[in-house]
């Protein structure tokens, strides 16, 4: 395995202990997809299909008993903390819940580092959600213990891009040679560009599919572009459908929008019905980072194509793997 570097480090950096040091992932954070090569992110799928198979067979198991999880979200979220609670408290260890940050020092002008070096003196990883781009990488370079990125404002979700990918790996068996298919707000959606970054390491093609005040930011576009992976912009789903073995649906996101008429706009627009169903592949998958407001008609749920509840799923099995590596129990 090649060495796991992230881009930023805290000052005195995770003393390793026993053998420890030998692992890649051990006492690193978790800032960017960026950090990640093809052979790191097999070793991340087989380790969470290992969790699967562990939960289906014995629930909970005390591979991180005496380790704890400081959970600090600044923005709300039901799925990214619960899974990373219940990952946590699978593996044996115990959780600071902070998902209400009006009820901590926050609210008396607090400093994020601040709150950070505060917490890693009760817990042994920190899982940071917050609206500024960039603040996960802040809150690393001041920590001595993991930082974990459950997103930055627009910028990066790099947990749910890798429970995404093995989602893909899990329900199509393989990556390499699939159509993907980006649709909604891809202008605002950090869980597309993360996703969309991630999948340069593999032979894909990608297409985006959206109105244009929406439309995938130019700067991903031009590192796809770099990579060598084809891609295409679309208004429409109706010309790449009939191609397509993953859609991606993304929900669009009101409360990061200047106009809130853009949003009523654009309502049902870009929607996916069992009518749309009819026109897609057998085998093929939708997909959607949740919540869902009006994208996906519920009677859809029924198809056994609708991926997106089981991707919730398999976003509890990425995040086991990725504490237990992080905290040298991989």
């Amino acid at each position: 395995m090649t060495s796991f570097t992230p881009p930023i480090h805290g000052n005195n950096r995770h003393l390793p202990f026993g053998d420890q040091q030998d692992s890649a992932f051990y006492g690193r954070d978790i800032l960017s997809v960026s950090q990640f090569d093809r052979e790191q992110l097999t070793y991340i799928f087989d380790v969470a299909h290992e969790m699967y198979e562990m939960v289906a067979r014995v629930g909970s198991f005390d591979l991180l008993k005496g380790k704890i999880l400081a959970n600090l979200f600044y923005e709300p979220s039901t799925r990214t903390s619960s899974s990373f609670t219940s990952a946590m408290e699978r593996l044996g260890g115990s959780v600071i819940p902070i998902n209400n940050v009006s009820y901590s020092s926050v609210t008396k002008g607090e400093s994020l580092p601040d709150t950070v070096r505060t917490l890693e003196a009760y817990a042994d990883v920190i899982v940071l959600r917050h609206p500024e781009v960039g603040s996960s990488a802040l809150a690393a370079k001041y920590a001595r213990k993991p930082v974990i990125n459950a997103g930055d404002g627009v910028g990066e979700h790099p947990t749910q891009a890798l429970l995404d990918l093995f989602t893909i790996r899990e329900e199509l068996k393989r990556v390499d040679g699939l159509t993907v298919t980006m649709m909604g707000d891809l202008r605002y959606g950090r869980t597309v560009h993360s996703l969309a970054r991630l999948l340069t390491l593999y032979d894909v093609r990608l297409n985006y599919v959206s109105p244009d005040v929406l439309a995938m930011p130019r700067e991903i576009m031009t590192e796809i572009e770099e990579s060598g992976i084809p891609q295409a912009s679309f208004t429409s789903l109706e010309p790449v459908l009939a191609e397509t073995d993953v859609l991606y649906v993304t929900r669009v996101q009101k409360e990061r929008l200047e106009d809130p008429n853009i949003h009523e706009s654009l309502k049902g627009a870009y929607g996916v019905t069992t009518e749309t169903l009819l026109r897609a592949k057998d085998k093929m998958i939708v997909m959607h980072p949740l919540p869902r407001v009006w994208e996906i008609e519920m009677a859809v749920d029924d198809d056994p194509r609708a991926a997106y509840f089981r991707q919730m799923e398999y976003g509890l099995y990425i995040r086991m793997a990725l504490l237990a590596m992080v905290l040298g129990k991989a």
